[in-house]
């Protein structure tokens, strides 16, 4: 029973948020939408304790392509970083906002960057690139990216306000669509580039400047057991975050950029890791 306690408990989490916002926000949505989130993570989990190879692919496209086609196609609910600041300066908790409190503030004090491994519709793309296991060395010096695309992001909303823009509604439904193919087109040559399907996570993405500080007090972790360990090195080859995955420490190399994707769980010889 015990390897059964995180789909569980991410079941748990989700459902937990979604009865307390249907009864704060009397919405039954958020019942609907946290409640499959919720169960497609579970499944997945759970699949993936039963050793199914894709287990957590099928959650990749689960969640997000819901997000992406349902929320943000169908519905026209900008779920990128711009409807963030957009609900955000208009005083409106829904939407963008809770799923950013949910997924990316709050949430990964629970399950760190999850989101980047589970639910992102940008990494669910990415990740059926052929550079799987980066090709060279981690670029240093480029983190100013995420910076900077987080900066011209809330400019831009910002803007939007301050010059009285009308029909923004329609503005970000629009900033989501062109937002999203400038994300893929992105993400898919600095792949290329730099032989590295996750080099946008690493680089690019703005979502990661909520992410990393709040990953690193995560409650769930891979951990490894020295005891086991044979210092084969395969679990830092394999991983895609380039993270020191055999130091235990919270403050170890790329640390806040774990995923939990537990490729290193998967391939290591000695089952050192859980």
């Amino acid at each position: 029973m015990k390897k059964y306690r995180i789909p569980i408990l991410m079941f748990l989490v989700f459902e937990a948020v979604a009865v307390i916002l249907w009864l704060a926000l009397h919405n039954i949505f958020y019942l609907y939408n946290f409640s499959y989130i919720g169960c497609c993570i579970s499944v997945g989990l759970f699949l993936y304790v039963k050793k199914y190879k894709y287990a957590r692919q099928f959650i990749q496209f689960a969640v997000g392509s819901y997000m992406l086609v349902y929320l943000g196609l169908i519905c026209h609910e900008n779920m990128q970083i711009e409807g963030f600041w957009f609900y955000l300066f208009s005083g409106v908790f829904e939407a963008a906002t809770i799923h950013y409190a949910v997924a990316k503030i709050f949430g990964p004090l629970i399950f760190g960057r999850g989101w980047c491994g589970y639910a992102c519709w940008t990494a669910m793309i990415l990740d059926l690139l052929p550079y799987k296991t980066p090709a060279g060395q981690r670029r240093k010096g480029l983190g100013w990216l995420r910076i900077l695309t987080f900066g011209i992001s809330l400019i831009f909303v910002a803007a939007l306000f301050l010059l009285q823009i009308p029909g923004l509604d329609h503005i970000m439904f629009i900033a989501f669509i062109v937002g999203n193919v400038i994300y893929y087109a992105a993400g898919i040559v600095l792949a290329f580039l730099l032989k590295d399907n996750r080099a946008f996570c690493k680089y690019l993405c703005p979502i990661t400047v909520f992410l990393k500080p709040m990953s690193y007090f995560s409650l769930i972790r891979i951990k490894p057991d020295v005891t086991k360990c044979i210092h084969c090195g395969k679990c830092t080859h394999v991983c895609p975050m380039e993270v020191d995955v055999m130091n235990p420490a919270r403050n170890r190399k790329n640390g806040t950029e774990c995923i939990l994707c537990m490729e290193c769980v998967r391939n290591c010889p000695k089952e050192a890791l859980s």
